[in-house]
């Protein structure tokens, strides 16, 4: 359901080939909800089905022909009580954690690359979210212009902070997955460092 919502919010904002709606998903809504590519066209289609998109075909240079989708007011109806169904908060399935509670099943070496890792991750993905964010308050994403061109003027700093929210929130998260896997690497060494004193201490001649 959330990818199909995901596309009717773009093309709420203007007008997009599935080309089109693929590369501004890419640019925006694939921070906060991923989808292959391969999955953007089938739900296009989809939507087209169920009158929630209409499809015109368009001229792609001299010759050939491209299908431009728009939203109709059925899909925005859809969209709006999408947004304003409550969403109930989901159980948690977390490989990480997971992975991370039995790590007495591994060796020092491998449950530091996997907590190096997540750090690295969650790291690239903080400076992504961040620029995000700051192009967002700075109205520097050309889908969000498009956005606020179909917005009335009192309405407008509303987009503009709700969006920015949004990214507040993966950034609070970046920040503390980040925290965590560090504070795993502190434990590893306390944990590593005080194996090695026993083994020490067990030697002959110790």
């Amino acid at each position: 359901m959330s990818l199909r919502v995901a596309l009717l919010a773009l093309l709420a904002a203007r007008p997009m080939t599935g080309f089109d709606a693929m590369r501004q998903f890419d640019a925006s809504v694939d921070y906060l909800w991923h989808a292959p590519h391969t999955q953007i066209y089938p739900e296009l289609r989809k939507l087209e089905s169920a009158g929630l998109i209409e499809g015109e075909e368009v001229p792609r240079g001299e010759h050939a022909r491209k299908r431009r989708y728009s939203i109709t007011e059925t899909g925005r109806e859809q969209l709006r009580a999408w947004v304003e169904k409550v969403e109930e908060p989901r159980r948690e399935r977390d490989p990480q954690r997971l992975k991370a509670a039995y790590f007495e099943w591994a060796s020092p070496e491998a449950a530091r690359a996997q907590l190096e890792a997540h750090a690295r991750f969650y790291e690239d993905a903080l400076a992504s979210y961040e620029k995000q964010r700051e192009d967002i308050l700075a109205r520097r994403v050309p889908l969000l212009l498009a956005r606020l061109e179909r917005t009335p003027p009192g309405e407008q700093e509303a987009v503009v902070e709700f969006k920015a929210f949004a990214y507040s929130g993966l950034i609070a998260r970046a920040r503390a997955e980040v925290e965590w896997a560090r504070e795993g690497l502190r434990l590893l060494d306390r944990l590593h460092s005080g194996r090695s004193q026993e083994e020490a201490a067990e030697q002959p001649g110790a």
